[in-house]
């Protein structure tokens, strides 16, 4: 399984950088993702996929120790839809 520090020596490989600039690049793309999804943005990446926000409803749950009910608040989730050349490239 790769791990960010995976990622960002992979990118610095490919892409003839410095991990140090690698670095950099792989946290400004994750910012730039959290950023437009903060301000409920859909994040396009063609070929790649989609990361979009999703909105939970509250729910009502149970303490799997003690049995007792307990109520979920509503909250928003991330969710991310592969795209066709990711799903090809997979399978």
């Amino acid at each position: 399984m790769a791990n960010k520090n995976d990622l960002i020596g992979i990118v610095a490989e490919k892409a003839t950088l410095t991990k140090a600039q690698a670095a950099e690049a792989v946290d400004a793309v994750f910012e730039a993702i959290t950023a437009s999804l903060k301000a409920k943005e859909e994040v396009r990446l063609v070929g790649f996929g989609t990361f979009a926000v999703s909105a939970r409803k509250a729910s009502t749950g149970r303490n799997p120790a003690t049995g007792a009910e307990i109520q979920i608040p509503a909250s928003n989730q991330a969710k991310f839809k592969p795209g066709k050349g990711l799903k090809d490239a997979i399978n």
